[in-house]
């Protein structure tokens, strides 16, 4: 039996290892068009910023180590361009000879993976995708025609995870980095108030970042952006996303789906009984819709393409689990995760959710070296299941972040999540852990014993009557304040709680917690009273691109 596997790197590689261990007289040929296979793309910014000093680390394996070890043929530099699916045949281009030649296969993997959206053409200032070893060989070659890295002046293009690693290295080098992104936030994953801590990492780090803005064209070491301006630009990153790369799946009658990748079963098989897909350019099925989605990750990439050859061995093979997009991205220390859809998702599409911030610290506070983070969890109102999460901050965001993950996976609900038992030291954790903390204000909403509203809901309820109280401390109420609260502390509410007025309350503390407590206390006094979802950090956070014109801080008498 002859398998075929068109693309060389984390999806196609997998299939052809796994396969190689299931079936020792198979005849396996990997064909991959650039010159590397099995090389670690994820890595290709942090060799630009100097963390992985040396450009080797990134080639996991080479053709002779994987014929050496697998007995893979591993032909690069060869180009597939087309597939006969009735004959069971590939033709294939040489780019090194140019020779075209026909194979037959028995079985055939497609791990085309994804492209770039069409390049810009910006004269003569060097532009450069940052996806593969030519990539980041072209950008090294730029750092190194300067006397030092800091006469660079770079420009990426897009702030998802590719752009603000590629930003994050390139300022590391010394380049003065500039960072455009065309919609009105950064890092897409993450709703608006969650990015506050991010965008002020890189600004402090000095990178300009300018939001709905494109660049337009470019000449003589500069761009035009869409506003007009000018920026000096020694070196363009474009890193404004990718999309399926689906012509040969297309051109062999294989079925795309609604996303526009390639269609698959639970076990990456295609509408062609002899052909699999697997990688960034399939589709898959998302764990909170159900529906099909496109989803750009290694770790499912990997997972895939293993599927795929237990499927072809006729091995034990489970079925695709649904996909919930977990991921993490550093940024000068600074950690943001995602899972899950995020609240903008959940309104677009009109589904019914719940929203619950809160911002603890990373281990007990008492213990040296604590942080602050800050955790977004969704939460289906009438299930109680989780639809999506973030987490913003430094030490301890990732572990948080997998035990969602796995929840999840689980079918764990929000509420369920209060009756983990995680590990706990001082230096790790807080005996309410994190996550125990969402789960008990999850709880909490689901049992009614706590009412929220949004910090985007706020301006509208003070609008329509309600009246705003800040219950954190006269101190913490003069460092800074929302526009039109009055200060009682939580301290004194039980004695003070007369001066209210006869109409609906808002309360809030810095975080959420204190004015959880304020709420219980004055809806048993009678009160209709709602707490502010994750306090004045929270309101702060979503509202510093825009803050509001009055900011002057009024006490009640």
């Amino acid at each position: 039996m002859r398998t075929i596997i068109i693309g060389g790197v984390a999806a196609g590689m997998s299939a052809a290892t796994r396969l190689r261990r299931l079936d020792e007289q198979r005849e396996i040929i990997v064909f991959e068009r650039g010159e590397y296979v099995s090389f670690a793309n994820c890595g290709l910014p942090y060799y630009i910023g100097g963390v992985v000093p040396e450009r080797s680390a990134l080639l996991l394996q080479t053709p002779g180590t994987l014929r050496a070890r697998f007995d893979l043929d591993v032909r690069v530099l060869h180009e597939v361009t087309s597939i006969d699916p009735i004959a069971h045949t590939v033709t294939v281009t040489s780019l090194r000879t140019g020779d075209v030649y026909v194979e037959h296969y028995d079985e055939l993997v497609l791990a085309a993976g994804a492209e770039s959206s069409p390049g810009l053409d910006l004269g003569d200032v060097p532009t450069r995708d940052l996806r593969t070893i030519p990539d980041v060989d072209a950008i090294m070659a730029t750092l190194g025609q300067l006397e030092t890295p800091s006469d660079l002046h770079a420009v990426v293009i897009g702030a998802g995870f590719i752009g603000l690693e590629a930003a994050e290295n390139l300022r590391r080098r010394g380049a003065h980095v500039t960072l455009i992104q065309r919609s009105a936030q950064i890092f897409a994953p993450l709703d608006s108030e969650m990015t506050a801590p991010i965008l002020r990492e890189l600004r402090d780090a000095g990178i300009g970042v300018r939001t709905r803005t494109t660049v337009a064209k470019g000449a003589r070491g500069h761009v035009e952006l869409s506003d007009g301006s000018m920026i000096r630009a020694d070196l363009v990153v474009t890193a404004g996303g990718v999309r399926p790369a689906t012509s040969l799946a297309r051109g062999a009658g294989l079925r795309l789906g609604p996303t526009g990748g390639i269609e698959v079963d639970a076990h990456q098989r295609t509408s062609d009984p002899s052909v699999w897909a697997v990688g960034d350019g399939v589709e898959k099925i998302d764990h909170v819709s159900g529906e099909a989605t496109l989803v750009t990750m290694a770790g499912l990439a990997n997972r895939h393409g293993r599927a795929a050859a237990d499927d072809i061995a006729a091995h034990r093979a489970h079925p695709a689990a649904p996909a919930l997009g977990t991921a993490i991205i550093g940024m000068f220390g600074a950690t943001a995760a995602s899972i899950g859809w995020n609240e903008r998702r959940l309104r677009a599409s009109g589904r019914a959710h719940r929203v619950i911030h809160s911002h603890p610290m990373s281990h007990a506070g008492y213990y040296p070296g604590a942080q602050q983070m800050s955790m977004k969890l969704l939460v289906d109102p009438t299930s109680d299941k989780i639809l999506g999460a973030q987490i913003v901050g430094r030490d301890g965001v990732d572990k948080r972040m997998d035990v969602i993950s796995v929840a999840m996976s689980a079918g764990i609900t929000a509420s369920g999540l209060s009756r983990l038992e995680l590990s706990y030291a001082p230096q790790y954790g807080s005996a309410k852990d994190p996550i125990n903390l969402l789960g008990y204000i999850a709880e909490n909403h689901a049992t009614g014993t706590a009412v929220s509203v949004q910090w985007h809901e706020l301006s509208e309820a003070l609008a329509a009557g309600a009246h705003l109280v800040d219950v954190r401390s006269h101190d913490e109420y003069a460092a800074g304040a929302i526009p039109g609260a009055v200060n009682i502390p939580l301290d004194e509410l039980r004695a003070r709680h007369t001066e209210l007025p006869d109409r609906p309350i808002i309360v809030h503390c810095q975080v959420g917690q204190r004015g959880h407590t304020a709420a219980r206390l004055l809806s048993q006094l009678g009160y209709e009273v709602r707490n502010l979802d994750g306090g004045w950090l929270t309101w702060s956070h979503g509202t510093e691109s825009a803050p509001e014109a009055d900011t002057t801080p009024r006490r009640a008498s």
